[in-house]
């Protein structure tokens, strides 16, 4: 459970993915929609921000991709 008094980079480094704020913060950065976000979260297998941002544009890179082909 993420204690939202506590304030260090452990905080930033992951999303709560029970937490519809968080959700919503970190998808509006990747300019997603929450409910992608989550998918892609749990697409992932992981809470961690970095590599979700990875796992996000690997998919997008890859649908990208086939329409180049």
């Amino acid at each position: 459970m993420d204690i939202k008094k506590k304030q260090d980079g452990r905080d930033n480094a992951k999303v709560d993915l029970n937490d519809p704020n968080e959700i919503s913060y970190a998808a509006q950065e990747a300019g997603i929609s929450s409910e992608k976000y989550k998918e892609y979260a749990k697409a992932a297998g992981t809470t961690g921000r970095s590599a979700i941002a990875k796992y996000i544009k690997d998919q997008t890179d890859v649908k990208t991709n086939s329409f180049n082909h």
